[in-house]
C-alpha cells in the first residue's frame, strides 16, 4: 500500500499551486484558534460536540479546518484511502466510523499520506492502529479508540456527503475544532456569532476574577451572556 500511495504522488505534486483557502476562511480559522474548544461550545448556546471518548490521540495542539467528510460502513475503511487523496491544505478528515471500535480505520501509512497532503487532521468515530507509526509522523489524530487489526476495505461508502460523527451531524465544509477537551462542529455561517459570544463570555470572566480578588467575595455564576 506504502507504494500505492508514493506511485500517486504526481496528484499531490499538482495540487500544491492551488490556494486551498481563501483569505477570508483562512482568517476565520486564525480566528478561531484564539479560542479553546469548550470557550467555543459557550458560544454556541445548543453546542454541537461529538463524543467524548473522541479525543487526541496523536499531537496537542488546537486544529480548526473545513471538514472532509466520509462515511462508512461499520468495519469498512477501504474508502478512507479515496478520500484521502479529496484533501487540501488545512482540511480535516472526518471518518463517520459508527463508533467501532473493534477494527481500525486509520494507521501509520494513512497519517503519511494526509500529512503529505498538508490536511490539519482527522476525526475518527472510531479506532485506529500503529499508534508508534502515527506518532512519528506526527499527524494529528482524534479518535475514540486504539486498536491492532484492520477494517475491511471493499470500498463501500461516500466521500463528503453529510454524516453523523460522535452523535453530530457534519455537512461538508462546516468547521471543525478540536483540542484537548474534545471536538465540536461549527456551521460557518454561526462562526462569527460563536466567537463574539465566547469572548463575551471571556471577558465576562475576566470582570468577575478581578472583582473577586478585589472584594474576596466569591462568585460562582457569571450570569447569562447574550
Amino acid at each position: 500500500m506504502y507504494f500505492t500511495c508514493i506511485s500517486r504522488f504526481f496528484i499531490i505534486e499538482s495540487r500544491k499551486g492551488e490556494k486551498d483557502v481563501n483569505e477570508a476562511e483562512k482568517d476565520l480559522i486564525d480566528r478561531l484558534k484564539g479560542f479553546t474548544v469548550p470557550e467555543l461550545c459557550d458560544g454556541m448556546g445548543l453546542y454541537h460536540a461529538m463524543d467524548h471518548e473522541i479525543k487526541p490521540r496523536v499531537g496537542k495542539d488546537m486544529v480548526v479546518g473545513p471538514a472532509v467528510t466520509v462515511d462508512v460502513p461499520s468495519g469498512e475503511g477501504g474508502l478512507v484511502a479515496n478520500a484521502i487523496l479529496e484533501l487540501k491544505e488545512g482540511d480535516v478528515l472526518v471518518v463517520a466510523g459508527k463508533g467501532n471500535c473493534n477494527c481500525s480505520y486509520w494507521g501509520d501509512h494513512r497519517s503519511i499520506c494526509a500529512g503529505m497532503m498538508k490536511a490539519a487532521a482527522v476525526v475518527i468515530d472510531g479506532a485506529f492502529r500503529d499508534l508508534e507509526g502515527c506518532e512519528a509522523a506526527g499527524f494529528p489524530i482524534f479518535a475514540k479508540g486504539l486498536t491492532c487489526g484492520t477494517a475491511l476495505k471493499s470500498g463501500e461508502g461516500a466521500i463528503n456527503t453529510v454524516v453523523s460523527c460522535g452523535g453530530v451531524t457534519v455537512h461538508p465544509g462546516d468547521l471543525i475544532a478540536a483540542d484537548r477537551n474534545g471536538v465540536c462542529v461549527i456551521p460557518v455561517r454561526e462562526a462569527q456569532k460563536v466567537m463574539e459570544r465566547a469572548l463575551a463570555k471571556r471577558k465576562r470572566q475576566e470582570e468577575v476574577i478581578r472583582e473577586m480578588k478585589r472584594t474576596g467575595v466569591v462568585v460562582t455564576k457569571l450570569g447569562k451572556i447574550q
